[in-house]
């Protein structure tokens, strides 16, 4: 009987004593305790009903326990499903409805406010809360770890991760076992991680780069996290003496530099910095380089593929560019007649074994975005220069990529349209120096009248998660458009580009 996703990244590690998470306060998981508790969880769902291929939607605090059930899941053949746990109760009606969870994991202090949306959406809903506590915590503490492991195959699905475009509903990428594993297996030789690393692990856990990239990275190599629930500059800097690697995004790299406790002899001990999900100012990579003597590694991926291009471990690693494509990854620059060559700027494709099978339930959108011949439609524009490096020059959906979470403007402008006064909105992504991009949102009065921009942004704090909202609203006279009628987000975008920056 065999399970890829299970045997590699977890029952590699049946029976070893060698540590896997170091918490905070000093405790230490090892391997196989944490293999334990994943089957306690294991036996839990099994009990709730949960057969291979269903689907397990969770929204809970990062926490052992959290990483404990995706590799329940992974064990019982369960696809996995990590929402974001700023998504409010009306967001999570969607995901949850979409994706026919059969499953609801929640946070037992939002158990009453989520309790109609499983009910409503046909799924059956458990608690799960950092602390220990919560109804799955009881039932996989009544257990002994059940061990048995689900049959199943590279080709079969692993997990969804739902994604945002410019238009309609989000999409749940469909994510294989063998997607998720090539992608591991080739960043954990790439990035050259090894068991005797000690990886700082202060992402989210329901995003990409948290849990496939840094949480199998490090399962791949058999090395350990420092598991962190958020990041916390203080906690960083006690931890970098004793670790070896920091994956991040931008925001992480500008408040270290901005601590003066930040030196080139706290990092003795570190050996790679990487950074992700935002674009990374070349002045940061210039003020890391000069204080440290570490030079950051940028990376490209997207939720749909993992990761597709990497800066070399062993190379140059250009500020500006997100480096050279993976080994096994294929990566073209399209135009409107055919692949561009070097030096011209246009759609960026990708093929490869970490590309995903399509978005659930939407097979026309599958085919308009994944080619027949497994070419996916990535919607960034890039270029390429001589030496193969890759270079990102915007993306041709109006998607805002603030502190690595998508936000989708539409969603933002629904909420601002329905308010009195308003007559209607345009929502862009501007520079921010911590977050890479945040939200604006451009409002237009209703004749004769004066939006409450207290009340506008009291409406998105009621309808969308924290990471969604504009951090700035703005009303003009009037959206500029173009003679089709469209607006011109993009004379937006420069208007308003330096809001944050100076």
């Amino acid at each position: 009987m065999t399970n890829p996703l299970y045997d590699e990244l977890f029952g590699a590690h049946a029976g070893k004593d060698t540590p896997f998470l170091l918490l905070p306060g000093g405790a230490v998981v090892t391997h196989a305790d944490f293999l334990a508790r994943a089957g306690q969880f294991a036996g839990a769902i099994r009990g709730a009903g949960l057969a291979p291929g269903d689907r397990l939607a969770a929204q809970v605090e990062k926490c052992p326990d959290a990483l404990a059930l995706y590799a329940a899941c992974a064990q019982t053949g369960v696809v996995f499903l990590p929402l974001n746990t700023g998504y409010t109760a009306s967001e999570l009606s969607y995901f949850i409805g979409d994706s026919g969870a059969k499953l609801a994991v929640v946070d037992p202090a939002k158990a009453g406010a989520l309790a109609p949306v499983a009910e409503a959406a046909g799924a059956a809903m458990m608690t799960l809360g950092a602390s220990g506590d919560g109804s799955l915590v009881e039932a996989a503490d009544a257990l002994a770890p059940d061990m048995d492991v689900a049959e199943r195959t590279g080709e079969d699905l692993a997990a969804f991760l739902y994604t945002s475009g410019t238009t309609g509903r989000s999409k749940g990428a469909m994510l294989s076992q063998d997607n998720l594993l090539s992608n591991a297996r080739t960043l954990a030789e790439l990035w050259r991680f090894t068991a005797e690393d000690v990886l700082i692990h202060a992402l989210p856990i329901f995003h990409t780069h948290g849990l496939f990239v840094a949480t199998n990275v490090t399962l791949v190599a058999g090395g350990a996290l420092a598991f962190e629930a958020k990041f916390d500059l203080d906690r960083l800097i006690e931890l970098l003496p004793k670790a070896t690697a920091l994956m991040g995004v931008p925001t992480f790299y500008t408040r270290l530099l901005d601590d003066e406790r930040f030196t080139k002899e706290l990092c003795a001990n570190m050996r790679l910095f990487i950074s992700g999900s935002a674009p990374l100012l070349a002045e940061t990579h210039v003020r890391f380089e000069e204080r440290t003597g570490h030079r950051i590694l940028e990376r490209y991926g997207m939720t749909e593929t993992n990761m597709n291009v990497s800066n070399p471990y062993d190379g140059e690693r250009r500020a500006g560019t997100v480096g050279l494509p993976l080994p096994g990854v294929e990566l073209r620059i399209m135009g409107d007649d055919g692949p561009l060559p070097a030096g011209e700027v246009g759609m960026i494709e990708v093929r490869g074994p970490n590309v995903f099978k399509g978005y659930w339930g939407m097979p026309e959108k599958t085919a308009a975005e994944l080619r027949a011949d497994g070419w996916f439609i990535t919607g960034d524009l890039g270029v390429v220069d001589a030496d193969g490096y890759v270079s990102i020059v915007g993306r041709n959906k109006d998607l805002v990529i603030s502190g690595g979470f998508n936000i989708y403007p539409k969603e933002i402008e629904l909420v601002l349209d329905d308010q009195p006064g308003v007559l209607e909105s345009a929502v862009i992504g501007v520079p921010h120096p911590d977050f890479g991009e945040t939200p604006v949102g451009v409002v237009v009065a209703e004749p004769g009248a004066s939006p409450d921009l207290g009340a506008l942004d009291a409406a998105c704090r009621e309808a969308l998660a924290a990471f969604k909202r504009p951090r700035k609203l703005v009303v003009v006279d009037a959206l500029p458009r173009n003679t089709m009628g469209k607006v011109q987000k993009n004379i937006l975008r420069d208007e308003y580009a330096r809001l944050f920056t100076g």
